[in-house]
């Protein structure tokens, strides 16, 4: 087996076969700023909602087989270069950015923190160190994808997103955005890389409410407690002087209250214990 690279979560191997080895890390990352503080059982929980959700949506992917708790095998694709989210609630960096003055709306388009939204919207961004919006004009003319390719990234991603949506409604749980990946094998384009509590934002239905910041049961706790102490506009100050944001020391209770919701998000979902 040959290492290959070390992203935010995993450690990428090649295996004897040619396929890929997705190693899960407990690691956490927020606000492209990586901790040195890990978080028990996070890479057990994106390993096992990664064989779930490939498992259960019909749609063509990489998936191979789980190796262990912590290790999926997939094929090896040629990644496209473009994140793509879909975003059904008036949240994130959508919400910022509206506030911000950065992006227009439409006139029925609600503008209270976490309204939902009239219908689900594909707001896709670069792959790089700091993600940057695009729209289709964009990735067409940065040669990221080509006009058909888009088109079919966002109705193909929608329609994963609701399918996700209806899963999610049925364990209690408000499926709030979501961002896929996808590649091509063999001139087909399939979904890839992973899909877990860091690739989506999940709440609870029966403490959802607008206007406020939402009970999380993925990595937006962390953001949110980082917001709140101010170290979001710290990691910014320093990015603007040139220096490269220093992580604090993630609190005892948050990393604990992370590995819970975590896991209590794998479990009601699939129905499994871990």
């Amino acid at each position: 087996m040959k290492f290959l690279t070390s992203g935010k979560v995993k450690d990428i191997y090649e295996v004897e076969d040619g396929n890929l080895l997705f190693k899960f890390s407990n690691r956490v990352s927020a606000y492209d700023v990586k901790f040195k503080d890990e978080i028990p059982r996070k890479g057990e929980v994106l390993c096992k909602f990664a064989e779930y959700w490939f498992k259960k949506l019909d749609v063509s992917n990489h998936f191979v087989e789980r190796r262990s708790d912590t290790e999926i095998v997939v094929k090896k694709i040629h990644m496209l270069p473009i994140e793509c989210i879909v975003r059904g609630y008036f949240y994130g960096s959508l919400f910022s950015r509206w506030e911000n003055g950065k992006i227009s709306l439409d006139k029925d388009t609600p503008t209270d923190l976490a309204a939902q939204l009239p219908k689900p919207i594909f707001d896709p961004t670069t792959k790089s160190t700091h993600d940057i919006p695009l729209d289709k004009e964009q990735a067409i003319s940065q040669e990221l994808v080509t006009s058909w390719e888009y088109d079919w990234l966002s109705e193909e991603s929608i329609k994963i997103y609701q399918k996700m949506v209806t899963i999610a409604d049925n364990a209690g749980f408000i499926l709030a955005d979501l961002k896929l990946e996808f590649g091509k094998l063999n001139d087909e384009i399939i979904l890839a890389d992973s899909i877990g509590p860091d690739e989506f934002r999940l709440w609870p239905k029966n403490t959802y409410k607008i206007g406020k910041t939402q009970e999380a049961f993925d990595k937006q706790l962390l953001r949110d407690w980082l917001t709140e102490n101010g170290y979001q506009k710290k990691f910014e100050d320093a990015r603007l002087s040139g220096e490269e944001p220093i992580a604090p020391s993630i609190p005892s209770d948050l990393i604990s209250k992370m590995t819970q919701r975590y896991v209590s998000a794998y479990e009601r979902m699939t129905e499994k214990s871990l």
